[in-house]
């Protein structure tokens, strides 16, 4: 109850502290949390330069080293700052092969700054837990073990295969087909060891959709009147032909016949077995089909529900309850439930039904509802995901469904029919689960062997045979499971990948339709090597990815023999890549066709093409030379100034009226002409020393926010005004009205930023005493003070370049700020069960 609670240094992360008893003693714990992985694995330094580097190197040659996730979270600096001085650490993380391996990224931050044991004594210990409930979380605590090393070793090894096989394949036909095509309409060509085969499912199915040819088949259709106002529709036993003669054939033998005898009657009690417990590969597709929420949604929305406590861990591969699970302790948390608290009541008073023996993968318990909720408390999807994974725990502990059916043959002539009648007797579990119930029918006439109906109508049915529909989300996810591509964490990260490069689109009904882009890779890939697409190569992979976890397996050899494999494959595609090309010819336009004259290039000074399509660049036919350019924005001429370097024209990037826009020139930016300069920096960032639109010339202050950053005038925003920093999204507008603004080469006293000099209209100038004119410095000058706002901009997406800036250009002001600045967004505190305890 004496808990004190503060933020740590990163400013997103808690910090618990309280007195207990550990181990028999007293302690002092803290608590705290991480975001997610710590570290993440990349390339060292050049290795990460997509023009300076052999692709081929990457499957050995380029060395790798743990990076911080998230360098701007400082988690490291902050594990340390906590953990400093502690005796012992219990590590709380998600109860999988991931959370294992952050159990390692943490104590890989903390254990040099803790105290050392003294002699044999244990300091680092591992819980072991399934949900965020006062039961399970004490139980784990009594129950402590070790973090597996193993587990953490598979997750090491899968990161690294996927970093080298994924970047060598992705770099090597992004540039070769970007450099060739300029309607690809996708700013990376990815592959991936699992995102290539789960696209290769689709277009499996988009290929048999396209080569189906229709068949005409006849179906012959017979009623019988057992009572003078009502009909009875009898199914044809040979179901169907697909001779037309034949067919017509029957139909006449048959309606010769106009009488139909009751051959047999016979009735059965059949049974609609209740569901095995929830896992994730089930919810997620249920899901997609039935809620109509796509796989990675529907993750983040379970883990929301996890880590706030109403449901148990939602990454599960196990269908069975072990027998020690508290199954009434679950279900009597929602006896009080308006939607379903009747049938809770039933069950508790009549006494549950034990669930379904299903399949014990040995990770976690299925997902299950832990504590009750409201539909306000929830909200929206939270809620319907929440009401299904709770209606389906129910149904696990109810009856099975149990209904009568009858099924009576008939003879008209020489040919059987049949009908079928079903009526319920006990519904069970589709109470709670509507959805599963036995469709209402209309009732069968009571009838007996040889009782004789008179036929109302005997009629011939031609239909034609129809082609598969694409495949629902659902249908994929069931053939990654089936096939072993993925895991059950994984699965909704392949899908939704595929569906972020273009190379699918989701269409009504949650189906993935294959763009031209998805079905000319996968055909390539089928012409040159078809284990780079099939799933069995990585299902193999999977495989010895899990004895790594069993400790069955060696981790090096593992990894060098898989990276052997796909080093050789990938010799042999870039050797065969003209296999892919030909393909891609059919589909696509060469560069050099596509776009619209933009700009001159300062070599042949003939116009460039600027091509729209992601990734958005212009090439010069002439030259045959192609420049990238800023994305996620609108690019338009420049007052076809030229660059005083290159003599290219200039162009304007912008991201909207209300966002930042700069000039740039096409060969600077891909070609940085100063040492302090690199790629992808436009006239905002460049240091020409007397270039009218370079920082040195339009510069005015260091960024009031970002430490790199430096407030640069627009000066095509007039007349209403702005700067913007070259970093950040900080954007300071000011000035409103006035003819003109321009950067002054004085500098402020005070602060050292650059003075700016504003010419205003004599009707609407704001200034004192109707002064038209006045020079000052923005941050300083009285006269500006209320003239000046900070804003920040309206990105359409994350900003399009990152990169660190360098710290030159004007001064940062150090007196007045802008009025109304903001702080920027800090990120949200993800608990996500990632938690530490600091003993």
């Amino acid at each position: 109850g004496n808990m004190s609670s503060r933020k740590g240094l990163n400013g997103v992360c808690s910090v618990h502290e309280y007195t207990g008893s550990f181990g028999g003693q007293s302690a002092h714990f803290k608590m705290t949390s991480v975001c997610g992985h710590v570290m993440t694995l990349d390339f060292i330094g050049k290795y990460n330069s997509w023009d300076k580097v052999d692709p081929a190197e990457l499957f050995s040659k380029a060395p790798t080293e743990k990076k911080e996730a998230n360098p701007k979270l400082t988690v490291v600096k902050f594990l340390q700052v906590e953990g400093r001085g502690c005796d012992c650490i219990v590590l709380w993380l998600d109860c999988d092969k991931e959370g294992e391996n952050i159990c390692f990224e943490v104590l890989d931050a903390v254990l040099p700054v803790m105290n050392k044991p003294r002699s044999t004594e244990r300091m680092i210990y591992r819980a072991k837990f399934s949900s965020i409930t006062d039961t399970d979380i004490c139980n784990a605590m009594n129950h402590l073990g070790e973090p597996n090393r193993n587990e953490a070793l598979s997750v090491d090894a899968r990161q690294e295969l996927d970093l080298r096989i994924g970047c060598a394949f992705t770099r090597f036909q992004t540039k070769y087909f970007q450099g060739k095509y300029g309607n690809l309409d996708s700013s990376l060509i990815s592959f991936g060891p699992c995102q290539t085969p789960t696209l290769g499912f689709c277009v499996e199915r988009h290929d048999k959709i396209q080569s189906f040819k229709p068949e005409t088949y006849w179906v012959l259709q017979a009623k019988v009147n057992p009572e003078k106002e009502s009909s009875l529709t009898l199914d044809w036993d040979r179901v169907r032909v697909f001779d037309r003669e034949i067919a017509q054939m029957f139909l006449n033998i048959t309606k010769m016949a106009k009488e139909a005898k009751v051959e047999s009657v016979s009735k059965k009690e059949k049974v609609k077995q209740r569901p095995l417990a929830l896992n994730t590969v089930e919810m997620l597709r249920v899901a997609s089909a039935a809620l109509g929420m796509g796989p990675q949604h529907a993750m983040q929305i379970a883990e929301r529900l996890y880590t706030q406590g109403y449901i148990s861990y939602p990454r599960t591969e196990t269908t069975h309850y072990p027998e020690n699970f508290d199954l009434k302790g679950c279900l009597r948390q929602q006896a009080n439930n308006p939607y379903w608290a009747e049938t809770v009541k039933a069950l508790l008073s009549e006494g549950i039904n034990r669930p379904k023996k299903g399949h014990d993968a040995g990770d976690h318990p299925p997902i299950t509802p832990m504590r009750a909720a409201t539909e306000a408390e929830l909200g929206g999807d939270g809620w319907r995901l929440y009401e299904y994974i709770t209606r389906h725990f129910i149904a696990t502990v109810s009856a099975d469904c149990k209904y009568l059916q009858t099924t009576i043959s008939f003879s008209i002539g020489p040919e059987r029919f049949t009908c079928v009648g079903k009526v319920v007797t006990s519904p069970g579990f589709t109470e709670i689960m509507p959805w599963h119930s036995i469709p209402l029918e209309e009732s069968l006439p009571h009838c007996e062997k040889g009782n004789i109906f008179p036929v109302g109508e005997i009629k011939l049915l031609e239909k034609q045979t129809s082609p598969p529909d694409y495949l629902t989300e659902a249908e994929l996810i069931t053939l990654m499971e089936k096939h072993g591509i993925g895991t059950d964490a994984s699965i909704p990260v392949h899908i939704n990948n595929i569906c972020q490069r273009n190379y699918v689109i989701v269409e009504s009904g949650r189906r993935l339709k294959p763009t031209n882009l998805g079905i000319v890779l996968v055909h390539g890939y089928y012409k040159i090597d078809a284990e780079l697409v099939l799933p069995t190569i990585r299902s193999a992979v999977e495989k010895q990815l899990n004895l790594i976890a069993l400790g069955k397996a060696n981790y090096h050899q593992v990894l060098e023999h898989t990276l052997d494999i796909f080093k050789r494959k990938f010799h042999y595609f870039v050797d065969s890549i003209a296999g892919m090309d030909e393909l891609m010819e059919v589909s696509f336009s060469p560069l050099a066709a596509t776009g619209k004259p933009l700009s001159r290039c300062g070599k042949c000074h003939r116009f460039m093409k600027y091509i729209q399509a992601k990734p958005s660049r212009l090439h010069c036919s002439h030259c045959d030379d192609t420049y990238s350019l800023p994305q996620n924005g609108t690019i338009k001429l420049y007052k076809e100034l030229r660059c005083p370097l290159d003599d290219f024209e200039l162009v304007l990037w912008s991201s909207g009226s209300r966002g930042k826009s700069y000039p740039l020139c096409p060969y600077c930016y891909n070609h940085p002409p100063f040492r302090d300069m690199k790629k992808g920096m436009g006239c905002n960032e460049c240091t020409h020393p007397t270039c009218q639109h370079s920082l040195s010339m339009l510069g005015i202050g260091q960024c009031v926010e970002c430490e790199n950053g430096v407030l640069v005038l627009d000066s095509t925003s007039g007349p209403k005004w702005k700067m913007a920093c070259n970093k950040c999204n900080v954007i300071v507008h000011f000035f409103e009205n006035a003819h003109k603004v321009r950067v002054s080469p004085e500098t402020c006293d005070l602060c050292d930023a650059a003075l700016v000099d504003v010419d205003f209209n004599k009707a609407k100038s704001p200034l004192p005493g109707d002064e038209t004119q006045h020079s000052g410095c923005v941050f300083c000058d009285p006269v500006f003070q209320d003239l000046v706002e900070l804003k920040h901009a309206a990105m359409r997406h994350p900003m399009h370049r990152g990169g660190q800036g360098r710290r030159q250009g004007r001064g940062r002001g150090k007196g007045r700020r802008p009025g109304g600045r903001l702080n920027p967004k800090k990120p949200k505190d993800k608990m996500a069960a990632l938690a530490a305890y600091f003993v």
